[in-house]
């Protein structure tokens, strides 16, 4: 019996359309040859142009459809030139990451052969890692506070709680215990903090360490993050499971898509108790929208991730593994250097790079 998912689609500013026409497209395709799922698209406004036009960034009747969505597509939002009065940018995926408490971002970090990195990898050690960054609290908390004092003093707050960090833990463990499963990981995480200067990030690994002791099959240790940094573009082949805070989660998911070639290259995901947005890590690019040379790739391994997430959640092997070779596709594409966009070396359009993906799923 086919189910019918129901997608919130956020087609995003900028390049956001144009990446997401064709992961829309290939997913609908999956769909038609699959004989246990279908997809319902609603497509829903939000995002910085929006904003420009109708004065609001994320408007009720677009968060309630996400609210009620089985899964939810987001491409690139915001955009320089638009912002809120007091000069941040418009940025409606973090008021959905709060507003449905998306408490764990995923970053995966990989290095297939044959890709571009600007790592020397001696060896040739395998790199595949994943980096989960609380998405809801930490230093964000305090976004949109405005506090500004007598144009003298400013002060953002870093909050760390019991209650979503225990949440976030679970979810890191479980994430390695699957991965050990899979033959994909060393079955380790990794707490990465500045526990050595605040009491916060203490706190932070004490409900780590709490966490680990109920997971006695999975090693647990732990990082500052200034020398994670340093070990990721040394030795990232030593990572299987981070997690960390959400601003230096922020910082490190970007090193980590510098480490695959790109931002071009990077999905995510962030997912919560019911709720899950995928998302690919790059930004609108207005300079180059329009021009149909934008890569896709970034939103199309989101969508996998998606797959991925919809096959486990709700007892779908099917379309988990049609995750995976939507993910696999990707992967050979850039390997071969077949279909890939200039960012990556080739000379293929948007449309052109997602057609050569399509091409190794029939």
């Amino acid at each position: 019996m086919t189910k019918t998912f129901n997608i919130a689609v956020f087609d995003g500013d900028g390049i956001g359309p144009e990446i997401m026409q064709p992961t829309v497209e290939l997913l609908r395709s999956m769909a038609a040859k699959s004989g246990s799922y279908d997809f319902a698209f609603d497509n829903v406004p939000a995002g910085a142009a929006h904003y420009a036009k109708h004065g609001e960034s994320l408007p009720s009747p677009s968060l309630a459809a996400a609210r009620a969505s089985d899964a939810i597509l987001l491409s690139a939002m915001g955009l320089p030139s638009v912002r809120y009065p007091d000069g941040t940018e418009i940025s409606p995926q973090i008021e959905i990451r709060k507003e449905l408490k998306l408490y764990a971002g995923v970053r995966p970090v990989r290095i297939v052969p044959g890709q571009p990195t600007p790592l020397a990898l001696s060896g040739g050690q395998p790199v595949d890692f994943v980096l989960i960054r609380e998405s809801t609290e930490g230093l964000f908390h305090s976004q949109g506070t405005h506090d500004v004092r007598d144009d003298k003093e400013a002060y953002e707050t870093l909050k760390i709680t019991r209650d979503t960090s225990e949440k976030l833990f679970k979810f890191a463990f479980n994430l390695a215990q699957s991965r050990k499963d899979a033959g994909r990981g060393s079955g380790r995480v990794t707490c990465v903090d500045k526990a050595n200067v605040f009491a916060a990030f203490a706190f932070f690994r004490k409900m780590f360490d709490e966490e680990a002791a109920t997971h006695p099959e999975i090693a647990a240790d732990y990082a500052y993050v200034d020398a994670t940094a340093l070990w990721m573009v040394e030795k990232p082949w030593i990572f299987d499971v981070m997690v960390t805070e959400n601003m230096f989660g922020d910082i490190l998911s970007d090193l980590g898509a510098g480490l695959m070639g790109g931002l071009g290259l990077a999905p995510s995901a962030d997912i919560g108790d019911d709720h899950a947005v995928f998302q690919p890590c790059h930004g609108s690019a207005p300079d180059i929208a329009g021009q149909s040379i934008a890569n896709p790739f970034a939103m199309i391994l989101s969508a996998a991730m998606m797959l991925d997430w919809l096959g486990a959640t709700h007892s779908n092997p099917e379309m988990a593994a049609d995750g995976v070779r939507l993910r696999e596709a990707v992967e050979a594409a850039i390997a071969d250097r077949d279909g890939v966009t200039r960012d990556l070396g080739g000379t293929a359009s948007t449309t052109e790079a997602a057609a050569a993906i399509a091409a190794r799923l029939t």
